[in-house]
């Protein structure tokens, strides 16, 4: 694996950032069309099967992918046999989840949503064809591949899900739009990236794949099914409706999270990869996305959390306001969001996927204690537990690389606070506007416009390190961009 330079980091990243902006970006307005168009109930019901997807969708998109990225030496031989085992494991996932939709749609006393587990389930054998090329694209820092792939899926899913909830499709409408953009994604992916499976397969090279990638595969189910195990308990014991107030407030920062910090981790994991022996190396790559990742991450989200009630009346219309409780502790919760991943990827770059599934099961055990003590009083309690988790979740990704990298959570900490606290005084400043008695549109107008102000200001006036680091890196990309 090529070791990546400044220069090469940087333009994957903004690439990548790029394409997690528009595709997301097109996602998240048109699930706010729809969320004007639908009820809430119906958001509940495919909410329930795409985590159902979702938790299944990790067996294929994590571990064999890691490994091939990971593995410093990994060539056609590794690409193509784990592509064949990918398509071979998929249709069996997949004909599982057929033969027992009826019963999981029973458990939830839904019978009609076995048709649509079994349409949503078919994303799962084209996961399995557009895995590889994705692996590839990430270890070889082609994130310009991406930004197509995506893009075009997601538009194109936007305007057929729009059109179908507007003829009155109901949830099917919301089926095939997430159907539809996973194919687009698939096919455009393949004609812009040039690597073909071979006809070869070995199975020692798959055994040694997966002696590094099980681990991580395990870690990511463990995430993934505790992730959405509140959700799941949500459907069963509570209404739909309280599940997509749920849901729908975790998707709000969400948006922020998953566009800022999944760009940085996709790049920074074969980055890190690639600098796997140089232990200072690595150190300085993680506290720098800890600290840009937060300068970025911190004011979207607390300034979300302060104008999160204009938003939601303009927005999604007052029948959508019980998630603003909600969506205030997700977005205080999602804010430390970089200090868990960043020093995630250090321990997977380094090899020590035995110590990240460690990791994951003392975090996960800690959780589901949590959840069993909260799951019977209410959804709130439920939400905030999940809040103190990921506080304690902190302390415990944080422990390794106090010897690894020698980088402690009390450093960490002091590293990112410059931006918490900036970012807190800027909402703090926001969200009292909200007592002027403007329109909602004007009080959110003036919101956006102060945040932006008072955070960009302050930042310069304090000398901001991760301000100035982010400008001398955007100017030369503006530069070469506005001569061309």
């Amino acid at each position: 694996m090529k070791k990546a330079n400044r220069y090469v980091v940087m333009s994957n990243l903004i690439w990548r950032l790029g394409e997690r902006m528009g595709a997301k970006g097109v996602e998240f307005v048109v699930a706010l069309v729809l969320a004007r168009l639908l009820e809430p109930a119906v958001f509940g019901n495919v909410a329930l099967v795409t985590i159902l997807i979702r938790i299944i969708q990790v067996f294929v998109d994590s571990g064999l992918g890691n490994a091939l990225i990971q593995k410093k030496d990994a060539d056609d031989l590794d690409f193509s046999t784990v592509f064949y085992f990918n398509i071979l494991f998929c249709i069996v996932l997949y004909g599982l989840l057929f033969i027992f939709s009826p019963w999981i749609a029973e458990f939830y006393n839904a019978p009609e949503l076995t048709p649509v587990i079994r349409a949503l389930g078919i994303t799962i054998l084209i996961s399995g064809v557009k895995n590889v090329q994705q692996a590839y694209v990430s270890r070889h820092m082609l994130f310009r591949k991406f930004f197509f792939a995506t893009l075009g899926g997601t538009i194109g899913a936007a305007v057929l899900g729009i059109i179908m909830a507007l003829r009155g499709y109901g949830i099917w409408a919301l089926v095939a739009q997430q159907t539809f953009n996973v194919a687009m994604d698939t096919v455009i992916l393949w004609i812009t990236v040039k690597w073909r499976p071979k006809w070869c397969f070995s199975f020692s090279r798959l055994k040694q794949l997966y002696s590094y990638g099980w681990k991580l595969l395990a870690s990511q189910l463990i995430d993934t099914f505790y992730s959405e195990i509140r959700s799941l308990i949500i459907g069963k014991i509570y209404s739909p409706s309280d599940l997509a107030y749920y849901n729908r407030a975790k998707q709000f920062p969400l948006f922020i999270t998953s566009n800022v910090n999944t760009s940085i981790n996709s790049v920074l994991f074969p980055a890190m990869s690639g600098e796997q022996d140089n232990k200072n190396r690595v150190r300085t790559m993680t506290r720098r996305a800890i600290t840009v990742s937060t300068f970025v991450m911190a004011p979207l989200l607390f300034g979300l959390a302060a104008c999160g009630e204009p938003i939601v009346r303009i927005i999604l219309t007052e029948k959508w306001l019980p998630l603003l409780p909600y969506l205030t502790i997700f977005c205080i919760s999602y804010v430390f969001l970089p200090i868990h991943s960043a020093n995630l990827n250090a321990i997977k770059a380094m090899g020590r996927s035995d110590l990240f599934l460690k990791l994951e099961i003392i975090k996960k055990t800690i959780g589901l204690i949590a959840l069993l003590i909260t799951m019977r009083i209410s959804v709130m309690a439920m939400a905030y537990s999940l809040l103190v988790t990921n506080f304690l979740n902190q302390l415990i990704n944080t422990w390794p690389n106090r010897k690894l990298l020698g980088y402690k959570y009390r450093d960490q900490i002091m590293d990112i606070m410059p931006n918490i606290l900036l970012a807190a005084f800027m909402a703090f400043c926001v969200y009292l506007l909200e007592r002027l008695g403007l329109s909602q549109i004007a009080t959110l107008t003036c919101q956006v416009l102060l945040g932006a102000i008072l955070y960009i200001g302050c930042a310069r006036i304090t000398k901001n390190e991760s301000y100035f680091y982010l400008l001398d890196i955007i100017k030369p990309h503006v530069k070469r961009f506005l001569k061309h």
